[in-house]
């Protein structure tokens, strides 16, 4: 059964009236594309039968495979898996292995197993079965040879659909597609996207195989750069001659990574070259911090952080003058300056780095309004601010940004 395309239908009423964000359709999508399966629709659905088989059968009638997540819990409304069988022609039986792995999984956790989980045991006749190692719900992929299509009905938790589509449906895709689109992402800051677009608008368009395209989230810019082969390997290929040739323009030197996170490529440089950073922040709140300690490996390179939210614990704690906080105020150079400088003493940090700002939506003023942020690095040998003047978009997205600049000026030190 060749499969190439897809359409993607998440189940779940606190979906659909906006309890739960969606963010099973963004993944399963971006990994669609990565497998060269082309997705022109999808949908949300809540939780009733006669709506999920009216979607479903809409949804087999303009593609080969359909992806459902949700609806396979243990209680009276979790239907999906009933609704697809019907729908597909096949009857419920009981499957011995299920069964024995949702008792296993009580047992392991010295819980009773009530009547209703045994629901979860019941699969569609002749199904391939997802096996769930992180939840109690199994998943399935159900084909029908003379339909020519097929459904994948997975759990609706990211922790238990995740690990289930890599670990049961992507060899399937792979096994039943008949071309691979591998993707690169070329990490860019310092530019925004037009200003990209117009140092590389002649490879954009003369591109075809790969193509680049230019995608613009706050604070920074990707390239993605997608090929579409028969051969995993040729793809990779034109890949990455296209990172190489897209280095030796003008946007090069803007270039921090390749597939990685501004904190990722921190952590990285810093174990590559031993080196120990410390952080001291005040509007952001720990943010930084909560970037860099999410890197797996960061104890390595990071020892601890003080947030010096109150000026008294600038002063105390990171040694800023009392002189420069009555004269030149909290969100100054001169503060940002002496937090980093503190901060790297204080923790005998080889970098320390710093943000002070006003992130609103109140304490701005004339001359400093809200958007003004301060970061700044310091080393034994070097010390350096600078003043970031952001739009007020709200209070999370100048946090946001001042996170980003201010692990982006601790990298572009070392």
């Amino acid at each position: 059964m060749k499969i190439n395309s897809a359409e993607i239908l998440c189940v779940g009423t606190e979906i659909l009236i906006g309890d739960i964000i969606n963010t099973n359709a963004a993944y399963i999508s971006q990994r669609l594309a990565a497998l060269g399966i082309n997705q022109y629709h999808q949908g949300v659905v809540g939780d009733n039968p006669q709506r999920v088989k009216k979607f479903i059968a809409e949804a087999l009638e303009r593609a080969d495979l359909v992806i459902t997540t949700g609806g396979l819990g243990p209680t009276y409304d979790d239907l999906t898996k009933e609704t697809i069988a019907e729908l597909m022609g096949k009857k419920m039986v009981l499957h011995d292995e299920s069964l024995r792995r949702l008792k296993e999984y009580f047992e392991s956790r010295n819980r009773v197993m009530t009547e209703n989980n045994i629901k979860q045991a019941y699969m569609p006749e002749g199904c391939i079965i997802l096996e769930n190692n992180c939840g109690t719900a199994p998943g399935a992929i159900i084909e029908n040879e003379e339909m020519g299509k097929a459904v994948v009905i997975l759990p609706g938790p990211p922790r238990e659909m995740k690990p289930m589509f890599e670990e049961g449906v992507v060899p399937y895709l792979e096994k039943n597609s008949d071309y691979f689109f591998v993707s690169k992402n070329i990490n860019i800051f310092g530019i925004g996207e037009s200003a990209l677009e117009t140092e590389i608008i002649d490879i954009m368009k003369n591109s075809l195989n790969p193509t680049v395209a230019p995608y613009a989230s706050d604070g920074e810019v990707r390239l993605r750069v997608t090929a579409k082969t028969e051969r995993k390997e040729e793809g990779e290929k034109l890949c990455l001659d296209m990172v190489e040739k897209l280095k030796n323009t003008t946007i090069g030197k803007y270039i921090y990574g390749v597939d990685t996170s501004l904190e990722e490529a921190l952590v990285n440089t810093l174990k590559e070259k031993n080196l120990k950073i410390a952080v001291a922040e005040s509007c952001t709140g720990g943010m930084v911090t909560g970037k860099i300690t999410a890197v797996s490996g960061s104890s390595a390179v990071l020892d601890g952080s003080v947030v010096s939210y109150a000026n008294e614990i600038k002063s105390k704690l990171l040694g800023v003058s009392t002189d420069i906080l009555n004269t030149k105020g909290a969100v100054s150079e001169e503060c940002a300056l002496e937090m980093a400088e503190g901060v790297r003493k204080l923790m005998s940090a080889d970098i320390g780095i710093s943000v002070t700002g006003i992130a609103g939506p109140t304490g701005g003023t004339e001359e400093k309004p809200v958007g003004t942020v301060y970061i700044a690095v310091s080393t034994s040998k070097k010390k350096e601010c600078e003043k970031l003047t952001l739009r007020n978009n709200g209070r999370e997205y100048i946090r946001n940004v001042s996170v980003r600049n201010v692990l982006h000026l601790a990298l572009k030190s070392i």
